[in-house]
């Protein structure tokens, strides 16, 4: 399978790539992308972007970053960061500090140290979305009969509304998307 942007950034990615194996990490292929582990255990991995690519660290919200240049992969990304890249150059000038990140989360992984992840309970229900499922049996069965993932996909994509009419159409529009048991950005089966 072909990655979108690859080619692109291959002379940027094969830097990234001998910076992580130079940090005695073991290469795979995982979510058709190189990833680089310590242990059969995830630490980064390199994201070709249309604008850039990006290291990302699995456990980057533990990272110490004391240069600041770690960035929240979206807004609900909890453990995940990354930091991107546009040229070999913008690589090399920070090639020891990305050793230093890398060996860090080695010990981190080594340590057994996990980022403290919110519970899908503790994403409320916007309160559109609480009353179809108040008002409709079968599509608050087959809510919760979705993974914790798929349903905070509802929360996220109902809440992320600024007006309650918004929210309350948003919500409506869902209705057979929850019914088929997919979340709110997964295709038809």
């Amino acid at each position: 399978m072909q990655v979108p942007y690859a080619k692109k950034w291959k002379k940027e990615m094969d830097k990234l790539r001998n910076i992580a194996l130079d940090c005695f990490l073991t290469e795979e292929i995982k979510w058709s992308k190189p990833c680089f582990t310590f242990q059969k255990r995830n630490i980064a991995v390199i994201i070709p972007l249309r604008d850039v690519v990006a290291l990302s660290f699995f456990k980057g919200a533990l990272l110490r970053d004391p240069r600041g240049i770690l960035e929240r992969v979206g807004e609900h990304t909890q453990a995940a960061r990354w930091i991107k890249f546009a040229s070999v150059q913008a690589i090399k000038a920070l090639e020891p500090t990305l050793r230093e990140y890398l060996y860090e989360a080695i010990e981190l992984e080594e340590s057994g140290r996990k980022v403290a992840l919110k519970k899908p309970a503790d994403y409320p229900i916007p309160e559109e979305l609480q009353r179809l499922l108040d008002e409709n049996a079968r599509v608050a069965t087959a809510f919760d009969a979705l993974t914790p993932g798929r349903r905070k996909s509802y929360i996220f994509h109902i809440s992320g509304a600024k007006q309650a009419k918004t929210r309350a159409a948003r919500a409506a529009r869902c209705v057979p998307m929850i019914l088929s048991g997919r979340g709110f950005n997964e295709l038809p089966r």
